[in-house]
């Protein structure tokens, strides 16, 4: 199986309120959330969106089980508002976001995100003209320290730019593999963790423009949502999680949300043994107050 969507019962716990209404899996993927909350809920609809081409091949091989309760909208999420009144949705009763790279980009290798990958790409929508390849061989040495370090948080940033910098004299860097090469001469590895995972976490933010997306989301989401709906998170790193926590406490201090989740919620152990992806995943939720 390539994917395995990261808890799902309960997805369904802090999502699902209204059992006959329309919702948003704003990241379809694999169609794993959608298909669990269509299966247990057999009332509800779902608008599916993703950017990612491989996505709506996947709907298309589900869609005859979604029973005619599914659309799929291809498109980034950051644009929900727009596309919504595109297809004549002005509310919905739940938001669902799963910001996570799925299983299935990691393993293709044609699609560069993995650090053994022959390519240098990390474009979650192939139609986006940035790749990492762009920004590892054309940006300027400052800049690249100053995306490792914001969208990665990596300390060695300036020292892995100059890498980089003094090893592209050489010719072009190509290939992930390369990257992490270049990366491993800067710094050791700290435990099992692979010394290059901060680099191209920022890479991969960066190229596909994710926290900005989350918070253009995150504004939207309050206009779209009927009262009592529900906007549910699942991030997989601090700035995700850092962003929709103020989020949902600005809200909540506005009147616009309540909270349901006073801490993130986590995977079961159960859950982590199975699927080792969902260790780092946090869910957070909320709900749209009736004023």
């Amino acid at each position: 199986m390539y994917h395995i969507s990261v808890m799902p019962s309960e997805v369904s716990q802090y999502l699902i309120k209204n059992t006959r209404g329309t919702y948003v899996d704003c990241t379809f993927g694999g169609g794993g959330h959608t298909s669990y909350l269509l299966e247990k809920h057999k009332d509800i609809k779902i608008i599916a969106f993703d950017w990612d081409s491989d996505a709506s091949g996947q709907f298309k091989e589900k869609e005859e089980s979604f029973s005619g309760r599914a659309v799929f909208v291809r498109d980034n999420f950051k644009n929900i508002k727009a596309a919504l009144t595109g297809i004549g949705v002005n509310k919905v009763d739940g938001i669902l976001a799963d910001v996570g790279v799925s299983s299935k980009q990691f393993d293709d290798a044609e699609r560069g995100f993995s650090f053994n990958s022959k390519v240098l790409d990390m474009r979650m929508d192939l139609r986006n003209p940035l790749t990492a390849k762009d920004i590892i061989n054309k940006y300027d040495e400052e800049t690249m320290a100053d995306i490792f370090y914001k969208y990665g948080e990596e300390r060695f940033s300036r020292q892995i730019a100059k890498a980089i910098a003094v090893r592209r004299k050489k010719g072009i860097i190509n290939t992930a593999l390369e990257l992490q090469d270049i990366i491993r001469s800067v710094k050791r590895p700290e435990g099992k963790i692979n010394p290059a995972t901060k680099v191209f976490q920022a890479l991969r933010i960066f190229v596909n423009g994710e926290l900005d997306n989350l918070e253009t989301l995150l504004n939207d989401a309050p206009s779209v949502l009927n009262p009592e709906g529900r906007i549910v998170i699942i991030s997989f790193h601090s700035l995700e999680d850092r962003i929709v926590k103020q989020n949902f406490r600005q809200n909540a201090s506005d009147n616009v949300y309540k909270v349901l989740t006073k801490k993130v919620v986590t995977a079961s152990e159960d859950e982590i043994r199975q699927n080792p992806r969902s260790r780092s995943a946090k869910i957070r939720a909320a709900e749209r107050i009736n004023v």
